[in-house]
């Protein structure tokens, strides 16, 4: 059973940098997006779907300062001071979210292999259409798997997202992981996107931005200022 392209996440300091940088970077102005209070955090939203990656949208996700501090790490990594560190140049793309209709099946066969893909987790958030709820795997820590190469899993209950998102004018084009295992891939098997197995020795984390050959999620967009590679 495979899985699908669910969205990107783009991490920012704050939502208001995130948004600043979509303006300028892909052309357009992000949807409305939520707040997250299990997790402390907030977001944009913005359609990027194609017949190759339907209902694919992309996530402006950021911490939100006027919510009390969660019982737990944040998921994404986003609590890490590596990644806070990055994130003080500016937002960047960190991670895919891959939706299933069977979380358990998946969970467990990514355990079996002896990765540590998370725990599933419970959340739900109002919208002028009704109530989205989904359950989406975070380990205890918060941290990624696989550098975050491996994506998150998410089984959405109900409506999706992106079935009520207005056409953005930016469609992704295609979305390579690097560093994911062939027994990992095998069990996968995301629906157009390129997968590589694992990657060569990372530079020190002093230098900052991967190059693009060794970076774990890289993805190309079409959008209003012409092709993008992110």
């Amino acid at each position: 059973m495979s899985v699908e392209l669910d969205h990107l996440v783009i991490a920012s300091a704050t939502l208001e940098e995130g948004v600043a940088w979509c303006e300028t970077t892909l052309g357009v102005t992000p949807g409305p997006g939520g707040k997250h209070p299990l997790m402390g955090t907030h977001n944009r939203l913005l359609k990027i779907a194609t017949p190759v990656f339907p209902n694919a949208y992309l996530e402006i996700i950021a911490i939100d300062p006027a919510a009390p501090p969660p019982s737990r790490p944040r998921w994404f990594g986003l609590d890490t001071p590596e990644l806070q560190a990055q994130l003080r140049s500016g937002p960047r793309l960190i991670h895919a979210v891959a939706r299933t209709t069977n979380l358990d099946m998946h969970r467990w066969g990514l355990i079996t292999l002896g990765l540590q893909p998370g725990e599933p987790v419970s959340a739900s958030r109002e919208t002028p259409t009704g109530v989205l709820a989904w359950q989406i795997l975070v380990r205890r820590d918060g941290q990624l798997e696989c550098q975050g190469a491996l994506p998150t899993l998410i089984q959405w209950s109900g409506q999706h997202p992106a079935q009520s998102m207005p056409e953005s004018g930016i469609t992704l084009e295609s979305l390579t992981l690097r560093g994911l295992p062939e027994r990992v891939q095998a069990l996968l098997r995301l629906k157009g996107v390129q997968m590589e197995s694992p990657l060569p020795a990372q530079p020190p984390p002093e230098l900052g931005e991967l190059a693009s050959d060794t970076a774990v999620v890289t993805v190309k967009l079409n959008t209003p200022r012409g092709t993008l590679n992110l």
